[in-house]
């Protein structure tokens, strides 16, 4: 019956196999064997032929492999790299080995942080990397930066064949413990997203300690990770509703206004925030959230317009734009797209122009309500915005202090992005009012060092790099240029008010890529220690097409 078996799994043989001069059988040959033609490919007659190896199954595992020992599948020309990359952060060392394939990935010493030597709990790890994973996407952080995450928590705990998947709304990770072993995936779906940095800075320091330490066990891990959950936010309810209103003052005041349009503009954000957050309570998605929020300061903007106080009142109305543009998810986005995430990035981007196109029609709504009420807007305004160099740098800060607070970022944080705020706002205002540059350009040279400087201060700490960036971009959000083009459309001015969006949408494009470019130049300029250079070469070449 084994015999039958074995017969059963053997690779039958072609037809192409026998030669087409071979007599058939029962018939005698027409010529003499010696006539008969033969091989070309026949070993000549004195030379010794090679034992034959016997014919096993076709699904049999080959010999030269095992379930526990296997052979790597590629062996390099200089050997694999040595992981000595322990005084660079965690970040830049998991996305290095990330941007290289599997087979030359550097293989460490195995060290099991359980209490047994039997090895990973399989399951358990890839339950704590999925969970780890979903509060970083869910927190902001790019898809890059979260499958380096999610791989460096799966190869602390030994599983270093493991492959993270990350999109916009669901992460799997797999794991094949050798090359004829099955593998086994996990996912998980985000459902929820929520703006909670002090969160997402708790997320990094668990990651960094389990990266970094052998004395993080699982239990351990899911113990801190149960409480960075059940963890308050920092600031109340009162006070993030307080920064909403100082946060469009602020931005009333750098684009013009005076002490007038800094209350009413704060007023207008505030009544905006309470709507926005009633709409949540009942349960209203988050487009219909952006129509509330951005109809009030509009309001009290048109208002004062019809009043004929001499006050800025387009000023009330950008102040409200600054509150609602969605700076975070812009630069997220095209983050990802840049490293080549392109379905995510395409999601956020879908996010963010419908949010964008929630904030149009809150305002038009007000204003063409206005126009018919003889309310006489002045476009002319907008752009007419006062040099006050102290004032607008204050103003600035002040506008990033508030929008750190509304991202409940870490106290220790709110100063460093207040200060590196301050900084891209005088860069882009001598670059642009002293030198006479162009938005877009000046606007792209003050993001990057806006990244730079996030950068530099997230390797100095170990940390992510959104709560140093993120905040500090809101000077730089186009308001005016939003504002300008909503109220052209209002005016039939079609192709005047599209040519003012589109020049919004450059400048908010300046913002994501300049971030993102000083955030690759300071990678690129610092050298990750105990990285092989065919490690490097493989990560530069991994989108350039070939």
């Amino acid at each position: 019956m084994a015999e039958a078996d074995g017969a059963e799994d053997r690779k039958p043989q072609s037809d192409e196999a026998r030669s087409a001069f071979t007599t058939p059988h029962g018939m005698a040959p027409e010529a003499p064997e010696e006539d008969q033609p033969t091989s070309e490919f026949s070993v000549p007659d004195g030379f010794a032929t090679l034992p034959v190896e016997p014919e096993g199954s076709a699904f049999a595992h080959p010999a030269t492999y095992s379930a526990h020992h296997s052979p790597p599948a590629h062996t390099p020309g200089q050997g694999f790299p040595v992981t000595r990359m322990k005084e660079s952060p965690w970040q830049d060392r998991m996305r290095t080995m990330l941007r290289m394939p599997v087979d030359v990935r550097p293989v460490p010493d195995r060290v099991y942080k359980q209490a047994e030597d039997t090895g990973p709990a399989v399951g358990r790890v890839l339950d704590l990397t999925l969970r780890i994973g979903e509060l970083l996407l869910a927190g902001g952080e790019a898809a890059e930066d979260v499958e380096a995450a999610m791989f460096a928590v799966a190869r602390s705990y030994g599983l270093d064949r493991c492959e993270p998947t990350v999109t916009f709304t669901m992460l799997s990770i797999t794991h094949q413990p050798s090359l004829v072993d099955d593998p086994v995936s996990a996912n998980r779906t985000v459902r929820r997203r929520g703006t909670d940095y002090n969160r997402l800075a708790a997320v990094f320091r668990l990651v960094d300690d389990i990266s970094t330490h052998d004395d993080v066990s699982l239990e351990e891990a899911y113990r801190r990770l149960a409480e960075i959950r059940r963890n308050r936010h920092p600031y109340p309810g009162w006070m993030l509703t307080t920064a909403a209103g100082l946060l469009a003052g602020a931005a009333s005041t750098l684009v013009g206004g005076g002490v007038l349009v800094f209350f009413a503009a704060a007023i207008g954000a505030v009544l905006g925030d309470r709507l926005a957050w009633l709409c949540a309570g009942r349960g209203l998605p988050e487009f219909y959230q952006f129509v509330v929020a951005a109809m009030p300061p509009a309001a009290i903007g048109v208002a004062l317009n019809m009043t004929g106080i001499d006050v800025k009142a387009s000023a009330v109305i950008t102040g409200g734009l600054f509150a609602l543009l969605p700076g975070r998810a812009l630069v997220a986005a095209v983050q990802d797209g840049l490293t080549g995430y392109y379905i995510t990035a395409s999601a956020r981007l879908l996010e963010v122009m419908y949010l964008f196109i929630g904030i149009i029609l809150g305002v038009l709504v007000v204003l063409y309500v206005g126009l018919q009420f003889d309310a006489s807007p002045r476009p002319e305004e907008v752009l007419q915005i006062q040099q006050r160099p102290l004032i607008q740098i204050a103003a600035s800060m002040v506008l990033v202090f508030t929008f750190a607070i509304l991202l409940q970022q870490e106290r220790s944080t709110v100063w460093i992005v207040t200060l590196n705020g301050g900084i891209a706002w005088s860069t882009y205002g001598a670059l642009h009012y002293a030198g006479g540059l162009e938005p877009v350009p000046s606007t792209a040279i003050a993001a990057g060092l806006v990244g730079l400087f996030g950068q530099l201060f997230s390797r100095y700490r170990f940390a992510s790099a959104l709560p140093y960036v993120t905040a500090a971009i809101g000077p730089l959000l186009p308001g005016s240029a939003t504002y300008y083009g909503l109220l052209l459309i209002a005016e039939n001015e079609l192709s005047q008010g599209l040519g003012s969006l589109t020049n919004a949408a450059a400048i908010a494009l300046a913002i994501a890529i300049g971030v993102n470019l000083g955030s690759e130049a300071s990678r690129m300029f610092m050298r990750i220690p105990g990285a092989a250079s065919a490690a490097k070469r493989r990560a530069a070449k991994r989108t350039r097409g070939f």
